[in-house]
């Protein structure tokens, strides 16, 4: 039988059972939260990004759920700084041009801060004199860092990422660190 496990990955930790770095650089891997024997993740999420991770023990699943061509949706909440004007949304849903290439036309759209929203350890720097807002934002390809990318292109540096649903699977309420089997 296939097991699937949805895993909130916190803020910085690895999308990896061990770390290949630097020797004497000990980072928090998913080994800390994660005991689970034969699942392997199904694509990555940055050290520097929060949420939604699956793991799987099957590889065809996880090479369906992880390669590009199976344009599977991914759905993040962005905290971005500045207050994007409707031109910016139009571009990303558009696609922009990256030094890689084009993207494909995303989806998104303003939110509230979403719920629930768990505090970051550290916090996203506040600044009095920048507004920030927080974006909905699906896309269905999976380049190094794109959703960062995107945003800072419209002029929208990324604060805080968090992936809150991959194809049909979601978050719902796991905290960081927590996971469930689907």
């Amino acid at each position: 039988m296939t097991r699937l496990i949805l895993f909130h990955k916190p803020y910085g930790v690895l999308s990896q059972f061990t770390d290949k770095g630097t020797a004497g650089s000990e980072r928090p891997t998913l080994s800390a939260n994660i005991d689970v024997p034969g699942v392997y993740a199904a694509g990555r999420l940055d050290r520097d990004s929060e949420g939604l991770l699956l793991l799987t023990d099957d590889g065809k699943l996880q090479h369906r759920i992880a390669h590009p061509k199976s344009k599977q949706p991914k759905t993040y909440w962005v905290q971005v700084e500045g207050l994007p004007e409707d031109a910016a949304l139009e571009a990303l849903c558009r696609g922009v041009t990256l030094k890689d290439g084009p993207t494909r036309p995303a989806r998104v759209r303003r939110i509230d801060v979403p719920h629930p929203l768990f505090p970051r350890d550290p916090p996203v720097r506040f600044r009095k004199s920048v507004p920030d807002c927080w974006l909905e934002l699906t896309i269905t390809e999976g380049r190094n860092r794109q959703v960062r990318r995107m945003t800072a292109h419209v002029g929208h540096p990324t604060l805080r990422l968090i992936r809150a649903r991959i194809g049909d699977w979601h978050l719902g309420g796991l905290r960081p660190g927590e996971w469930r089997d689907a």
